[in-house]
């Protein structure tokens, strides 16, 4: 079993998980890079999922006085970050629907989770409140996250006016929630 380690978020100085946090390295060009893998060599510079963190670390130059070297840092770097957190969101969404774990359609989605087979609910942001107090009326304990709008949601299932999504218990539900919720997680 793989020991948890914490780490030191640079902006905040609050000891947290990796999972709670970002994580960048310095290449050996000096640039600096998103390694949201944790797999790239180097000293690893970790930052919380959080764009208001993102944004202070990078206005007071924490990157640098961290790692006390020069650092290339993209102009647009907040940005960078946020398209990459966002389409790992919805890559991982798609590859749920390519395992055959998930469900749309409000009926499709309503039948499986009366059979209790969903883990969460995906719900396109603007969807209407009626569809949402529907789904609720079935089961009012289902977590449902609102990230994405219909039209991301269509595009990363290649489908029409996707509104509601089921991702179904299985073993690739937790990966799914862990992109999505990472993704949310830095937008608020």
């Amino acid at each position: 079993m793989e020991k948890e380690t914490n780490r030191k978020c640079i902006a905040t100085g609050q000891i947290k998980s990796k999972e709670e946090l970002l994580r960048f390295v310095k290449t050996p060009d000096s640039r600096l890079v998103p390694d949201f893998n944790k797999k790239l060599e180097g000293r690893g510079l970790y930052v919380s999922v959080s764009k208001k963190a993102l944004q202070t670390a990078l206005d007071k130059n924490l990157f640098i006085k961290s790692i006390r070297q020069h650092l290339k840092i993209e102009d647009n770097f907040l940005s960078l970050v946020e398209q990459l957190l966002y389409k790992r969101g919805l890559d991982s969404i798609n590859l749920a629907r390519k395992a055959g774990a998930l469900v749309t359609g409000f009926e499709k989605v309503k039948e499986k989770i009366l059979k209790n087979k969903v883990a969460f609910l995906i719900e396109a942001q603007d969807a209407g409140q009626d569809g949402t107090e529907k789904i609720r009326a079935v089961d009012k304990s289902l977590e449902i996250i609102k990230v994405y709008n219909i039209q991301d949601l269509d595009t990363a299932l290649d489908k029409v006016n996707t509104v509601h999504v089921a991702v179904l218990k299985s073993d690739i539900a937790g990966m799914v929630y862990k992109n999505v919720k990472r993704y949310q997680t830095f937008l608020d």
